[in-house]
């Protein structure tokens, strides 16, 4: 019996993470939300496309689960994730300040944020400090960037729905500058209908990993399924070769990271 009663307790997790990943109801009950954010996940011809997306495709592929992939504004994508149980988002910028709210599976990806302005134009912006005295700093709401700018004490910041947004806003002049990520950048442009001189950046704001962050609602063991298989795909190579054909040169993100 205490033998039994062992391999019972050893057992469980994996078996809570079948029901959770095999069960109809729990199926239907879990969520996965994604936002226009090229080109680590976007909408082509009214489907989800993209480099994180063909990630969580195949993990869900392999998990035997048929979860849609719902694409929704970040602060809404965002908001259900933190209030809600059973719920996925991705890409999610790991940070310090998001460290607590979810559970997390990746790294997926790296990027680096800027502040970028038109080019040749003249902003007299040589650092962070320079940026807090223009007039508005366009940035995506809820964006790691956004909280980053945020949580230094930025009031200048000027938050929009989406980056294709702000990057019309930027080209439009109704702006000097604006904050992105630099991986996004030329995607952004061409889902704007801009084919030429690209903004530059013009300073450094932060770094980031990006992963899928799970509510704190979801099943540890799910999760647990999760990330393993994402560590399956990137030892058997299929991780590697997703996130080349989507950013062709750009170096795969560490194996494992916490800030």
């Amino acid at each position: 019996m205490r033998v039994l009663n062992a391999l019972l307790r050893q057992g469980l997790p994996w078996l809570l993470a079948l029901l959770a990943a095999g069960s109809g109801a729990q199926t239907q009950e879990l969520r996965l939300y994604t936002e226009e954010y090229a080109p680590y996940n976007y909408t082509v011809k009214g489907r989800p496309a993209g480099l994180s997306v063909e990630v969580v495709t195949e993990i869900k592929r392999r998990l035997g689960l048929s979860v849609p992939i719902e694409v929704v504004p970040w602060a809404r994508g965002y908001r259900a994730a933190q209030t809600e149980p059973m719920v996925g988002l991705f890409v999610t910028a790991r940070t310090a300040e998001r460290e607590p709210l979810f559970q997390w599976v990746g790294p997926v990806s790296a990027t680096r944020a800027h502040l970028y302005a038109r080019r040749g134009e003249q902003t007299g912006i040589r650092s962070l400090d320079d940026a807090r005295k223009v007039q508005g700093i366009l940035v995506p709401r809820e964006w790691y960037i956004h909280q980053d700018l945020r949580g230094r004490g930025f009031t200048n910041l000027v938050p929009v729905s989406a980056p294709v947004d702000a990057m019309r806003m930027l080209l439009a002049n109704r702006s000097v500058v604006i904050a992105m990520d630099e991986s996004t950048v030329a995607e952004t442009m061409r889902l704007a209908g801009m084919v030429s001189d690209p903004p530059e950046p013009i300073v450094k704001i932060s770094e980031a990993l990006l992963y899928i962050a799970f509510s704190q609602g979801t099943p540890a063991a799910l999760v647990q399924r999760w990330q393993q298989t994402l560590d399956e795909m990137k030892r058997d190579g299929s991780f590697a070769m997703i996130h080349q054909r989507w950013l062709p040169g750009v170096p795969l993100p560490p194996a494992s990271h916490k800030p």
